[in-house]
């Protein structure tokens, strides 16, 4: 699937039509991989297995929770700007940089690592979308957006880090 956006109508907020276009591929693939986050989440809460059952279970359900919101948030920054959000499984998994594990499930620890290393990806996407959203895009706006959003994942994945680091 190609990654070109999909704008709904012209509107006068401030943008060109290529940035706008610009803008709505970066949101659209943030989308993407936060419903790739969103449904690994869903996944390791109903299958945590072991001695902290209790705590991730809850953890990855408040992260899980969390997602959704943003995700709403998301879909509807691509609509305040002109785009067309997308809205498939389908749509997602060719729009995503993120990947599904089909079957896998692993032990509580390496669940809580592989949720980590997603949320850093995610979150060295956004740095990159929060300059290109500024300085080739010219949308402060969706800067500021994304910015909010990278500081999100930030916390999240600290969360889950604080459950398998070990003090040295």
């Amino acid at each position: 699937m190609t990654t070109k956006a999909m704008v709904t109508s012209t509107i006068d907020i401030g943008l060109t039509a290529s940035n706008t276009q610009g803008l709505i591929s970066i949101l659209s693939r943030v989308l993407a991989d936060e419903h790739v986050l969103y449904m690994r989440l869903r996944n390791y809460h109903w299958n945590v297995v072991g001695m902290a059952f209790g705590p991730l279970h809850e953890l990855f359900q408040e992260q899980y929770e969390d997602l959704a919101n943003e995700i709403d948030d998301i879909a509807e920054r691509i609509r305040m700007i002109g785009g067309i959000s997308p809205g498939t499984m389908t749509e997602f998994l060719q729009l995503a940089t993120l990947t599904e594990r089909p079957g896998d499930l692993p032990d509580d620890q390496t669940m809580v690592a592989h949720l980590v290393a997603d949320h850093e990806a995610i979150i060295r996407n956004l740095r990159r979308d929060v300059r290109a959203s500024d300085e080739q895009y010219d949308d402060v706006g969706t800067s500021d957006f994304l910015t909010g959003l990278m500081e999100k994942h930030e916390k999240m994945a600290w969360l889950l880090r604080a459950h398998i680091e070990q003090r040295g």
